[in-house]
């Protein structure tokens, strides 16, 4: 018997690989479906042998690489394990030489589609670890088999229905075997469906079995074609459906009508530009995901540090000394700038000891809670200056020993602030912290996407993202859903010819995705009590939106 040795144990024993190979499901398709374990390994591996051509920006998000100006990115090498330098697709076995080769000196991580030993290739490329004596482990995946079909609404089995099949397609197939009335789960079967279809049909099966076929199956561009064995054939023809897909057979294909969760979600497949940077775009783009939308980031904005730095020096040397009695931040920018020139001065949060905290909103307050510090003011209603303005205390000679107010903040802000400080009897340090200049213009097919409505909406969430989207890359098409997070936007967004469909309810990210989210689930009921079919907003033309508007 051959004994695998853990990673551990291979390392200490003489003359033993110093590598490791680890088989990792990836699921088939939703980065949400990879297992705990399978992130772990992907955040430690040298090497990441893929399969398929969406593995590369997989690892990507998982890791949270940025690519740099030449195209390469700071992390783990990438082998492409589907096609060689020759551009030709790669055998099992010339694939298994591949992983073996890294695997004899590096910690490989061989993602593969689906689960590694479920109608995958992991089991023949894991024997030839064996052969070279390669220490390997299996890590599951989702398999296709039962995710596809899950996230189409339909389950394989049921108190009814308790047996199912799973059958590779091919030319050798008895279909007189799968007579009786188990479910059928076909893989590789799309070009081959009108003949098995009419195999199962002389075979006994009733014409009238139900029959749904989904591709892409998990993603957002999942699409589920809905069919009998008498007709699947054609309505695939008509459909024009192409693999990948799974098709299942059988009455529990019914469920589907009562049971379908993904394909309904209030922003399915919609195409969602975000007008800001990766890094500010994290919790939107997460929310939006969850809705079912595609985001795409498009910096609008670039924050650089201000021209003169010699403001910002004296104010945080004042801030050690004890110059101020508040320091008020009013935005995320913000915190990062002052928190980055403490590490410059090697200084950390002790010196803020004596030191009353303002933020403008939440979400600031948590980047200064990252920092280990907690704000004394955060405003209960409106979160915006004038929010914090109306609960800013007034200065007071006896209680406040001393009447400065530290505010480190963007180059283009208003004066409101400051002036309503003023007003309230304290003097403030208004200081650049960060200057925020216009990004440079996306790539050509992203500004022709804007232009001619291929986006489905568009997310604004400052006055700021949208004079600089409109004059990088234009105005949004009419077709396209126009949201905003607040008042102020929106008039600049109309100042810009948009027409404002959706305005959140308070000035918060999510709040407003939520509310977008809103707009998309009643605009398709609308469409479904009228008889429509359910269509994206970049599907019909701009005569044909509704001008509906989501608060």
């Amino acid at each position: 018997m051959t004994r695998v040795q853990t990673p551990q144990a291979s390392s200490q024993d003489k003359g033993a690989n110093p590598g490791w190979v680890s088989f990792v499901g990836s699921g088939p398709g939703d980065p949400g479906l990879l297992t705990v374990r399978a992130v772990e390994l992907l955040g430690s591996a040298e090497v990441i042998v893929t399969e398929a051509p969406e593995h590369v920006d997989l690892v990507r998000s998982v890791l949270g690489l940025v690519e740099g100006p030449d195209g390469t990115w700071d992390g783990p090498e990438v082998v492409d394990g589907g096609f060689g330098e020759d551009g030709q697709p790669l055998t099992h076995a010339a694939r298994a030489k591949v992983v073996v080769r890294h695997g004899k000196k590096q910690r490989v991580v061989r993602l593969m589609t689906g689960d590694p030993f479920l109608y995958a290739s992991g089991p023949e490329e894991a024997q030839a670890c064996v052969k070279a004596g390669v220490g390997f482990e299996v890590v599951p995946g989702v398999s296709s088999v039962s995710a596809v079909p899950a996230y189409a609404g339909i389950p394989l089995t049921t108190k009814r229905h308790r047996e199912m099949c799973v059958v590779t397609c091919g030319e050798k197939v008895d279909w007189s075997a799968y007579a009786d009335d188990r479910t059928l789960v076909l893989l590789s079967g799309v070009g081959s469906i009108a003949e098995t279809a009419a195999a199962l049909i002389e075979a006994g099966r009733s014409p009238q079995t139900p029959v749904a076929m989904t591709r892409v199956g998990t993603t957002t561009e999942q699409q589920t074609l809905i069919s009998t064995l008498a007709d699947i054939g054609a309505d695939v023809r008509a459909a024009r459906i192409a693999p990948p897909a799974i098709t299942v057979i059988g009455d529990v294909v019914d469920l589907r009508q009562t049971l379908s969760w993904f394909e309904t979600k209030p922003l399915f497949g919609w195409r969602a530009l975000v007008p800001r940077t990766k890094e500010q775009a994290g919790s939107l783009s997460r929310r939006l995901r969850e809705y079912g939308a595609v985001p795409e980031e498009v910096p609008t904005i670039s924050v650089e540090p201000p021209r003169n730095p010699l403001q910002m020096d004296k104010a945080v040397r004042g801030l050690v000394e004890g110059r101020y009695e508040w320091i008020a931040f009013t935005s995320v920018n913000a915190v990062k700038a002052v928190r980055e020139k403490f590490e410059e001065y090697g200084l950390d949060a002790r010196a803020f000891s004596g030191l009353k905290i303002a933020a403008v909103g939440d979400k600031t307050a948590e980047a200064i809670a990252a920092w280990g510090l907690r704000a004394d003011l955060v405003p209960s209603g409106e979160q915006s200056a004038a929010g914090l303005l109306a609960e800013w205390p007034p200065y007071d000679e006896v209680l406040d020993p001393i009447n400065r107010v530290f505010l480190p903040r963007a180059d283009i802000a208003t004066e409101n602030l400051v002036a309503g400080l003023v007003d309230l009897g304290w003097e403030c340090d208004d200081v650049t912290a960060y200057r925020t200049v216009r990004a440079t213009p996306p790539p050509a097919p992203v500004r022709d996407a804007i232009k001619t409505g291929k986006f489905d909406a568009v997310v604004f969430t400052s006055s700021s993202t949208v004079r600089n989207l409109v004059g990088i890359a234009g105005k949004p098409h009419p077709s396209t859903i126009i949201a905003v997070i607040g008042p102020a936007t929106a008039k600049t967004a109309e100042e810009h010819g948009l027409r404002v469909d959706v305005l959140a309810p308070t000035p918060d990210v999510e709040v407003l995705v939520d509310a977008l989210a809103d707009f998309g689930s009643a605009r398709r009921l609308a469409m479904l009590e009228s008889g429509e079919p359910v269509t994206r907003p970049s599907e019909r033309t701009a005569s044909g939106r509704r001008k509906a508007r989501a608060k």
